[in-house]
């Protein structure tokens, strides 16, 4: 029998948040880093039992799974039930690459009706509803750590980090909620 190492979760016991906005760490999620060319997404569709979106800003869902878009080849799929997905893909003849980003990555649920002027303190991109739509997904930064962003209703984004950097996002995160608040 191998060793496993197990990991601690990370911001385990965290609370945050304001009158008008909730900071909720998200539980542990399966996560895959994929990158194909165009000609296979039609099997990576088939395979994850999802549409892996091909336009910019956009993602999928099905279930407990979601594909965000990050680039013209390569997407963040989630599956917050903790399926294998490497599994899943393990047997796919179409060319592929991915890796299990699971341990790397943490999650944390932004939302209420501050969620919007919240993140917009230390992101740069255009938030509102007209420019990020439910369903919107996109690579970003937040402060000065590189976040994965998904708008998951109109008052909710779930913010894609990683472990290293989660403290501080998670940090920012509370300070811009209680300014929200204001």
């Amino acid at each position: 029998m191998a060793d496993v190492a197990i990991r601690k979760p990370v911001l385990a016991g965290r609370l945050g948040g304001s009158a008008t906005v909730r900071l909720t760490v998200a539980p542990a999620a399966s996560r895959v880093a994929l990158r194909a060319p165009a000609e296979s997404l039609t099997a990576l569709t088939k395979a994850l039992g999802l549409t892996v979106p091909n336009a910019p800003k956009t993602s999928s869902r099905a279930g407990a799974r979601s594909a965000l878009w990050i680039g013209p080849d390569e997407w963040l799929v989630i599956d917050e039930d903790g399926a294998d997905l490497m599994a899943v893909l393990s047997g796919l003849r179409a060319v592929h690459s991915a890796t299990d980003v699971s341990h790397r990555n943490v999650a944390i649920i932004v939302s209420g009706p501050g969620a919007e002027k919240t993140l917009a303190a230390s992101c740069p991109q255009d938030l509102s509803h007209s420019s990020f739509p439910v369903g919107a997904a996109s690579r970003t930064i937040f402060g000065k750590a590189e976040i994965v962003l998904l708008r998951t209703d109109e008052q909710t984004f779930r913010v894609e980090c990683w472990r290293s950097f989660s403290d501080f996002v998670f940090g920012l995160l509370n300070e811009a909620a209680h300014d929200a608040g204001h």
